[in-house]
């Protein structure tokens, strides 16, 4: 069908009031026997499938509105709009859906395919029978103002009495005699006539229909709903035209536009400003003005897109460092509203706006401007960054990942917003709190797109951990520096008291950083690993558990938490490792008895950990903190883990009893080069990724081999063979490799030797005072000795940190 007048596109309304497009395609009104009535059908033009079919029905409600659409509904939920490429289509569907409508209500009249006059539609008005309630408009005099705003309101009960009302005042021209009353009653002074205007053009407002309003100005609508009986007169008419003022930060040339842009802010105003809250039953009784607005903002947004000299303009004067700022912050807030109109287009014509604006610009514009000390420009800036971030977070980070070729890290784009977020003077810090969501919405995964050359998800995830980690991270390690160095204090010495933040906005700040950096915990792999153990990050964090914000302490033992609920054993020897529960477990002890959200939290920690059965963990704790939690009786979690170690004990201790003439270490023994699989896959994919990741896995087998070399020296050497003449060298071995394994902490206690066993402390220097060992022919191992292998975390430990080892590992030669 080559008629471009019939051409239509089919919308219906969803459940969240916005308009779907189902298609474009020719529309028709044929008599359709199967509804026994006349019809309109409309059929795609790209395969001829049916779109539409829906019976005129003379009790549905149409509506036309713009010229180029027509409105109804089929059902309480079920809204459809044809939108005409052509005036002239719309002029003859329109004319055919009255016709059938006059059809079905007296099927005497003789419609023909010519227009309906004003006469033909008040007869077919009067020619219902009375029974239909039909509506009788009195004269519209000043004496009769009460008696037609009583009308008005008893009609918006009925959808029938409605509809015909709604013609009625069409058909007469009745909305422009009445706003000629309203000149003569302000010319009077006639406030009871002013009222009841008021009354009949609220009321005409709440018919829901397009056709009354649109034979007049809205312009001379509005200034009749200044005088409402219950209030004080509104000067709404000396806001719009003095207190509102259009801004044109470019020329618009286009008189239809500027038409559309200034009755599209009228009816808004009238729908957000005038017009009180509808109540739940009128709720949908002002629709066509949202309907009106919302097709009005698809116009303007298209007609603006179709004009490339305009926003070519637009995008030139934002980037050009000569633009003053406040011409600057004029275009920020019409790029902010243009990208606000785009919403009400369709998912393809959204495409392509915001393809089109990144095409002029706007990602470098953004980092212009986020970066300004102007607040509104900043806001304004944040909020186009939100639109283009939720429509799409790849176009964004393709963008952000080209920079390094043309930029200095500072003035990257994704570190322009960690500054901002960390910068916001709001003391709710609301900005902030938008910023921390749309970059976690830039580093999700689950977003991240993956193709045959490439994977969106690795390249980006290495450049944010590259360039944009340190600057998220800056104000959590500025905040959690410590006042010495933990290595420095002596064991049973007190916990190491930083400097935490009192300042609650501060506080704000640092649990918005540890809520992004938990997500990473979740859903990055290797990269936050990597990042944590090269800086210690989990003891930092855990320092916020002194703050006296519980929110903030909170927040740092969900980080912990989420650590351990991946139930790495990398995780959890970092963790045995630097002995990170101290300060969990202080936290504990320093809330006392009070049943809080604290509390419950840390209590919640420990009963995963025996739930799961996380051996290292059981071991650790109960070895080093029983003595401390073995008071709390209120919950049976504490003891549940030492009754979890004590069961390890046994099975421990059965399965070396069972096998007396096998080396006790062979079992616990683990070569360094065997690593687990996920190990082994970790230290691969970090190859490329880190510097000091390459280094990581020699230093693990170096203190492997350094500690068996001892132990093969000891064997050959005299001095030592002869001191230990009859002692089970098996057992030697094994008391090697635990010195090896635990020999970087100072809190190592001699309950971890087997009975009998005389405890070496790193400050024994020779080899004379330490007495003959009998050890016991079964020794009894315990779950600490798992993990044989020194794994360090952190790579600032450099080699001369060995030379301070050495002294605690020789002496276990000797025992």
């Amino acid at each position: 069908m080559s008629d471009t007048r019939r051409r239509v596109k089919v919308y219906t309304l969803n459940e969240d009031r916005q308009w779907d497009d189902r298609g474009t395609g020719h529309v028709s009104s044929p008599f359709v026997e199967r509804l026994k009535g006349i019809s309109l059908l409309v059929r795609a033009e790209s395969d001829g499938s049916l779109l539409l079919e829906s019976k005129i029905s003379p009790n549905t409600a149409y509506q036309k509105q713009q010229d180029t659409l027509i409105v109804w509904s089929e059902a309480d939920n079920y809204d459809l709009a044809l939108s005409f490429q052509e005036k002239a289509g719309c002029d003859e569907i329109w004319e055919k859906i009255c016709q059938a409508r006059y059809k079905a209500i007296d099927p005497a009249l003789d419609i023909t395919l010519r227009p309906p006059s004003t006469s033909l539609k008040k007869n077919a008005l009067r020619s219902i029978p009375e029974t239909s309630h039909l509506v009788e408009l009195p004269p519209c005099e000043l004496s009769r103002l009460e008696e037609i705003a009583d009308l008005v309101t008893s009609v918006l009960s009925s959808p029938i009495r409605r509809e015909k009302l709604a013609l009625a005042l069409v058909s007469e021209g009745y909305i422009k005699k009445l706003l000629g009353l309203f000149r003569v009653c302000e010319d009077l002074d006639n406030r009871e006539g002013l009222h009841h205007l008021y009354e009949i053009v609220r009321g005409v407002l709440f018919l829901n229909k397009a056709s009354p309003l649109m034979t007049v100005s809205m312009d001379r609508v509005w200034v009749c709903l200044e005088y409402d009986a219950l209030v004080q007169p509104k000067h709404h008419r000396e806001f719009l035209t003095k207190t509102a003022k259009f801004k044109e930060v470019i020329p618009i040339t286009d008189s239809e536009l500027r038409q559309k842009i200034h009755q599209t802010y009228r009816v808004q105003y009238i729908q957000d400003i005038i017009l009180p809250t509808p109540s739940v039953f009128e709720e949908n009784f002002l629709s066509t003005l949202t309907s009106f607005i919302f097709f009005n903002k698809v116009e303007i947004v298209s007609m603006l897109q179709e004009d490339e000299k305009f926003l070519t303009e637009v995008f030139a004067q934002l980037t050009d460092e000569a633009t003053d700022d406040s011409k600057r912050r004029e275009l920020v807030n019409f790029v902010k509203e243009f990208c606000a109109f785009s919403q009400t287009l369709q998912p393809q014509n959204r495409d392509a706006f915001f393809k089109t604006l990144a095409n002029l610009g706007i990602l470098p514009a953004l980092e212009i401007v986020m970066g300004m000390d102007d607040l509104q420009v900043r806001a304004a800036a944040t909020d186009i960054f939100s639109y283009l971030v939720e429509f799409s977070p790849s176009m964004v980070r393709e963008f952000v990942m080209q920079e390094p070729q043309q930029t200095d890290d500072d003035v990257l784009l994704i570190n322009v917003v960690i500054k901002q977020m960390i910068c916001d003077s709001d003391p709710e810090l609301g900005g902030a709190v938008q910023l921390m969501g749309l970059l976690r919405t830039l580093i999700d995964p689950e977003n991240m797109l993956a193709s045959t050359n490439k994977t969106e998800k690795t390249e980006f995830l290495s450049f944010f951990y590259k360039y944009c980690m340190h600057v998220l991270t800056a104000p959590l390690l500025a905040n959690t520096a410590h006042d010495k160095n933990p290595k420095d204090l002596q064991e049973g010495s007190a916990k190491i008291n930083p400097v935490c933040p009192d300042n609650f906005q501060t506080a704000q700040l640092l649990a918005l950083i540890l809520e992004l950096l938990t997500f990473c915990v979740e859903h990055h792999t290797y990269h936050i690993k990597t990042y944590i153990m090269n800086k210690d990050l989990l003891r930092r964090v855990l320092v916020l558990m002194n703050s006296k914000h519980t929110f903030l302490a909170l927040c740092a033992l969900r980080f912990m938490r989420r650590i351990i609920g991946l139930k790495d054993e990398y995780y959890n020897r970092y963790i045995i490792k630097g002995n990170l529960f101290e300060p969990v477990i202080n936290a504990l002890l320093d809330n006392g008895t009070r049943y809080n959200l604290l509390n419950s939290a840390i209590i919640e920690l420990f009963e995963f950990i025996k739930v799961e059965d996380i051996k290292s963990l059981i071991a650790h704790i109960v070895d080093n903190f029983y003595k401390a939690l073995e008071p709390i009786e209120y919950v049976q979690t504490f003891k549940g883990l030492k009754g979890r170690y004590e069961q390890e004990k046994d099975r421990q201790s059965q399965r070396i009893s069972s096998s007396p003439n096998r080396c006790p270490s062979s079992r616990y023994r683990r070569d360094a080069r065997s690593l687990d699989e996920d190990e082994e896959l970790w230290f691969n994919d970090e190859d490329d990724d880190e510097e000091g990741e390459a280094v990581e896995k020699s230093r693990i087998e170096d203190d492997f081999s350094d500690s068996y070399g001892k132990y093969m020296e000891a064997k050959k050497g005299r001095e030592y063979t002869e001191r230990f003449s009859g002692a089970d060298v098996n057992g030697l071995l094994l008391n090697v490799l635990a010195g090896a394994a635990n020999g970087a902490s100072n809190n190592v206690k001699a309950a971890a030797l087997p009975p009998g066993s005389t405890a070496v402390t790193p400050n024994s220097s020779s080899a004379s005072s330490v007495k003959t060992v009998s050890l016991p022919a079964t020794p009894v191992m315990k779950t600490t000795l798992v993990g044989l292998v020194d794994y360090p975390d952190d790579e600032d430990e450099e080699d001369d940190d060995e030379e301070e080892q050495s002294p605690r590992k020789r002496p276990r030669l000797s025992s």
